[in-house]
């Protein structure tokens, strides 16, 4: 039997799969209106709600001092899960666990508000921009998702397994 090479993995950033993947679900994106455009006004008016939020406001203030990084690296983040452009590298659990731990609240009722924002920031500008329902619900349900994982992994860090569905009431777009 002759000796093959393994096929190179997926995860790499310029496998041709991987290229034509991403540049498949960007397109799709793109095609529902999702482009870079529309990610950028929802990171900017999103996190301009936040920071006028009595609760949430004050959270984000404790923990972001420049805004303009942040925000690149939010609209970053969203591209890559929206355009899967595999562009954001960091650990989004990591860094809430640790505000978390730092001594700020950051349970259901929070993460509750920050997805309402979410989807009434998401629902404006999908009306703005003439965006197909179900794009905008796709959004939605992806940053439902995250906010489920968040809240899980906090919680089962801080109470074990018995939190191992912490997110499952959280409002649906």
């Amino acid at each position: 039997m002759p000796e093959s090479t393994p096929p190179e993995p997926l995860r790499k950033r310029n496998h041709p799969r991987a290229q034509a993947a991403r540049a498949r679900r960007r397109a799709e994106a793109e095609a529902a209106g999702v482009d870079d455009a529309f990610i950028s006004d929802l990171v900017d008016r999103f996190y301009a709600r936040i920071r006028d939020h009595a609760v949430l406001g004050p959270i984000f203030a404790r923990h972001i001092a420049d805004w303009p990084p942040h925000l690149a690296r939010m609209k970053a983040f969203w591209r890559s899960v929206l355009h899967n452009s595999g562009e954001f590298s960091g650990n989004p659990m990591q860094r809430h666990t640790a505000v978390h731990e730092a001594g700020t609240a950051l349970g259901e009722a929070e993460f509750a508000q920050w997805l309402t924002l979410f989807y009434a920031t998401c629902a404006d500008l999908a009306a703005e921009r003439g965006l197909a329902p179900d794009a905008a619900r796709g959004i939605n349900e992806r940053a439902r998702m995250i906010a489920d994982s968040l809240l899980t992994g906090i919680a089962t860090r801080a109470h074990g397994l018995t939190a191992a569905r912490a997110g499952q009431n959280l409002p649906h777009p």
